[in-house]
């Protein structure tokens, strides 16, 4: 079961300003990466279940969170269907990703308190993902769509949490075109999660980056 209400998590959401986006089929990889992401200051990830036992990553993943690296809040993204999400939280995800609106999803989340995070394109998914009560919306692909487009749907609903995914990177230029667009928070995969030349994980770089990115972010933010 989560370990933190959904009003938690987007609170934390807001607070640092950065969910990183990690998935790998290797159980101690995973381990090492969250730890650098942890080490540099992100206190949340989205475990992307693209892969096939995905599930059974993750549980060990949160077993390993939970006892090593405190406070630090575990989700999964890219979940299809309500029996996937029942599945991860049943596993102790605090948070449930998806790359569209899905009702079922929703229903199944908000009987559990659990956080979850739709992607849309349009303000009529927007509409409809807060009246069923998601806190922090999901624009994706972020990149396809841009800052401007954020700026658009705030423009008549002020009260929209969106969360970019895709397109984002831990540069100045990049964090402050979305950040001056008033997003709530961005995900960052790839861009963030670096790999060296011999296409193994930079832990250094990881932790780094992450470290850089939030205290871009805050001072965005402030």
């Amino acid at each position: 079961m989560a370990n933190f209400t959904r009003i938690e998590v987007a609170n934390i959401m807001k607070q640092t300003g950065l969910v990183p986006l990690f998935y790998n089929s290797d159980l101690e990889v995973s381990k090492k990466v969250i730890k650098a992401t942890y080490d540099g200051g992100a206190r949340l990830l989205e475990f992307t279940a693209r892969g096939d036992f995905a599930h059974e990553v993750f549980g060990e993943l949160n077993k390993y969170v939970l006892k090593e690296l405190p406070g630090m809040i575990m989700g999964v993204g890219s979940v299809t269907d309500a029996a996937s999400a029942s599945r991860f939280m049943a596993l102790g995800a605090n948070f449930i990703v998806t790359s569209v609106l899905r009702e079922d999803i929703a229903t199944v989340c908000n009987r559990r308190k659990v956080m979850w995070s739709p992607g849309y394109g349009s303000l009529t998914e927007i509409c409809r993902a807060e009246e069923l009560g998601c806190e922090i919306v999901k624009l994706f692909p972020g990149g396809i769509y841009g800052p401007d487009f954020v700026k658009a749907i705030r423009g008549p609903q002020s009260w929209t949490s969106i969360m970019p995914i895709g397109g984002v990177s831990p540069t100045r230029d990049n964090l402050e075109g979305w950040f001056k667009a008033v997003v709530t928070c961005v995900g960052m995969g790839s861009k963030l999660i670096a790999k060296n030349a011999e296409g193994n994980y930079d832990l250094t770089k990881i932790e780094s980056d992450t470290k850089n990115a939030l205290r871009i972010i805050n001072d965005l933010k402030s």
